[in-house]
């Protein structure tokens, strides 16, 4: 997402690319979207390319003008009628606690969490979410569309002072992840049990009072494509 004066992901890639075509400006549509502070390890972006570079030395010509904080792989040409957003199946973010002794290298990438985290309570809690629903109280509803996602899987999973949250679904409403992750971790510290967040996601009002971790520990891992089931959304707002 572009906002005036502000730094961006795809503003930059936008640049690259007009670097190449003679200051030509073309749009790029992503997958979905990562807002301020969030990461993206497989993003999908999609662009229209009049050069004459064929797929490996456009990527490296990009790659060339892009900033070291950005880089782009796995170009190919797809369809004119290619949407990644639209043709998505599902995506897979990941969530990354640290829950160990302040560690500012780590922290770049993950929250910080001191107390100690019931890692089994969360995985079980985490089981509320899966299935169609109406997440209404866990993000925001744009434009009036409907607020009902498909979530395939959540995971907690600990690897030493590492503690991981995975969310899979067919879509994602704006701020959804994070409010998901906030909830789970009110588990992991035993402020909230399985009943509470099943009773906060059949209620309609934002949950633990719109709560949300914070940007720095979300990172949209894998877009992936495909047949999609019969009513799935396609839009993805998650930030």
């Amino acid at each position: 997402m572009q906002r005036p004066g502000i730094r961006t992901v795809q503003g930059e890639l936008e640049a690259a690319l007009a670097g190449l075509v003679d200051g030509e400006r073309q749009p790029v549509d992503g997958a979905g979207r990562t807002d301020a502070g969030v990461h993206a390890a497989g993003q999908v972006i999609a662009f229209t390319y009049r050069g004459r570079l064929d797929g490996s030395a456009l990527e490296a010509a990009l790659n060339g003008l892009l900033p070291p904080d950005i880089a782009i792989r796995d170009v190919r040409r797809v369809r004119p009628a290619f949407h990644p957003r639209r043709a998505a199946r599902y995506r897979d973010y990941r969530y990354t606690i640290w829950n160990g002794p302040r560690s500012p290298l780590r922290e770049r990438q993950a929250l910080w969490v001191r107390a100690p985290l019931d890692v089994a309570a969360m995985e079980r809690a985490g089981r509320a979410f899966i299935g169609p629903h109406d997440f209404s109280a866990f993000g925001a509803v744009v434009g009036g569309r409907s607020p009902v996602r498909t979530v395939h899987a959540v995971r907690v999973r600990r690897q030493g002072l590492l503690v991981t949250i995975d969310v899979r679904a067919n879509a994602f409403l704006r701020g959804m992840v994070r409010r998901i992750v906030a909830v789970l971790l009110d588990v992991g510290r035993g402020t909230l049990n399985e009943e509470g967040v099943r009773q906060a996601l059949a209620g309609r009002k934002p949950a633990r009072n719109g709560a949300a971790a914070p940007a720095r520990g979300l990172c949209l891992r894998r877009v992936v494509y495909g047949r999609r089931a019969e009513g799935d959304a396609t839009d993805d707002g998650d930030d």
